[in-house]
């Protein structure tokens, strides 16, 4: 196995397991300035620590559907991270 080929096995294994989600610079530097002494290593952590906390709290009815009032907290909670105006 040659170099380039293990480099590529790597690079598919880390892109089967991570994506890359871009926000506006501003909101970046706004997490950034809000997580500092926070505890979080970084943006990204902080991130995905908010969005597993959106996602667990959230619940579905029979038919696999958010209920309404789910879908407010959520939107509420996106616009107030900035995604949502």
């Amino acid at each position: 196995m040659t170099i380039s080929n293990r480099y590529e096995e790597r690079m598919e294994s880390k892109s089967d397991t991570k994506v890359t989600i871009k926000i506006p610079r501003p909101l970046y530097n706004s997490l950034k300035a809000l997580i500092a002494d926070s505890g979080f290593n970084s943006v990204n952590d902080f991130i995905v620590y908010i969005l597993r906390d959106i996602a667990s709290i959230t619940k579905t009815d029979v038919n696999g559907q958010f209920e309404n009032e789910e879908i407010e907290t959520i939107k509420e909670r996106l616009r107030n991270l900035g995604y949502l105006s």
